[in-house]
């Protein structure tokens, strides 16, 4: 699932809690997408994904390629 990237504000001279705000918000947001990729992956390596790959592929030999 292709996600929207926005770079991250360049820090400004003087402290603005607003920008650190917003900072802050992209931060979380790059770490729960990080985890949610992360999540899906381990959910596509568990045992009855697996399976039913292996049976899909099993499957698909016996097809005609024509």
């Amino acid at each position: 699932m292709p996600r929207n990237s926005q770079p991250l504000l360049l820090a400004a001279q003087e402290y603005d809690s607003q920008q650190e705000t917003l900072f802050r918000s992209q931060v979380e947001t790059v770490v729960v997408n990080i985890d949610s990729d992360i999540t899906e992956i381990e959910n596509l390596r568990t045992k009855d994904s697996t399976l039913a790959l292996r049976r899909h592929q099993f499957l698909l030999m016996g097809a005609s390629s024509v």
